[in-house]
């Protein structure tokens, strides 16, 4: 018996009605509607407001083409440079951060009475929003009110208390604490489920050889968890750098207190001076990629160690499963 078959094309409606053209669309929908999002509410406005930052301009009004000029008053403006000097007290805040986090999730992540209860409750404050939080901690360091309550309890005369809020760097201190207070349980719960992946039996090999914890920490799981570090430390400093919300709300940026974003803030929408508020941004996000790179860099080479471990682990790992293969093969 003789079959014919049709190699006739198939029209585009029959290509799309098909099985595979059925797949092919929802395929093309799932990738086309978020790049189409991403495109019109990240990319394009990026580029808008790289296109503003050589222009002297307002929200309204006409433009002037002015160049580098923005970029240089970005570094002229004394304002403006000595709100990135305050970013120092946040990257110091965020290693205090890390460390808390680290030594807690490194308890918490062994058997321990209580420690779901305690991670529940180290976590809560990162479900808060960052202007509640601000607000909680205005009335917080606010003279007479609670911390200065708690420490005349202790013992402490309210008159020789320092204003935490007016002092010069002594404000600067109280606002870096409500960003640790917030953040490091986020830090935690990170650290905890890396810990948590690392095998047990690594352990007990260590307490065989006589090892003791510190050695077990710094020996298996420190390199063991050394990608959720690096993560960890690259979100810090990023933060540090575009702090914005604890300074803004509880003192508004007075005393010495405004950060890069609070004087951007205050250039775009107080002073209309939309030009200069885009090169600061732009200026922002070169800082930002540059410390991402260093700090990738630098925990490559801090690593090194532990990566060529992990290559031999991974080695040992390929040969015994050739090795079992074949037994296999040969049964």
């Amino acid at each position: 018996m003789i079959t014919y078959t049709d190699h006739r094309k198939k029209s585009l409606r029959q290509r799309l009605r098909s099985r595979k053209g059925q797949q092919a669309i929802i395929i093309f929908a799932f990738m086309f509607i978020p790049l189409l999002l991403l495109f019109l509410f990240t990319y394009f406005p990026f580029a808008e407001m790289f296109k503003f930052s050589f222009y002297k301009m307002k929200y309204t009004g006409t433009r002037t083409y002015v160049g580098l000029d923005n970029y240089k008053e970005v570094f002229e403006n004394k304002q403006i440079f000595s709100s990135l000097k305050l970013c120092l007290y946040y990257m110091a805040g965020s290693i205090v951060q890390l460390v808390i986090a680290l030594y807690l999730a490194t308890m918490l992540s062994f058997k321990t009475k209580g420690g779901n209860i305690f991670k529940g409750f180290m976590f809560f404050p990162f479900l808060i929003n960052g202007i509640a939080i601000g607000f909680i901690f205005k009335f917080f360091y606010t003279r007479g009110f609670v911390f200065d309550t708690v420490l005349q309890w202790c013992g402490f005369n309210l008159e020789n208390l320092p204003f935490w809020l007016r002092t010069q760097g002594l404000n600067n201190v109280s606002l870096v604490g409500t960003s640790v207070w917030r953040y490091f349980g986020q830090n935690m719960v990170l650290f905890i489920g890396a810990i948590m992946s690392v095998d047990a039996e690594m352990y007990e090999a260590a307490e065989l050889d006589g090892a003791n914890k510190f050695q077990q920490f710094m020996h298996i799981i420190l390199p063991s968890i050394k990608t959720i570090v690096t993560l960890n430390i690259i979100l810090s400093i990023t933060g540090s750098l575009s702090a914005f919300e604890p300074p803004y709300v509880i003192t508004n940026g007075g005393n010495g207190t405004a950060t890069y974003f609070v004087v951007m803030n205050r250039i775009a929408h107080t002073n209309q001076k939309v030009g200069l508020a885009s090169a600061m941004a732009i200026v922002l996000l070169m800082i930002i990629f540059t410390a991402t790179i260093l700090q990738k860099l630098f925990f490559k080479f801090a690593f090194r160690n532990a990566n060529a471990e992990d290559e031999v682990v991974t080695s040992k790992k390929r040969r015994r499963n050739k090795v079992s293969k074949k037994q296999k093969e040969a049964v």
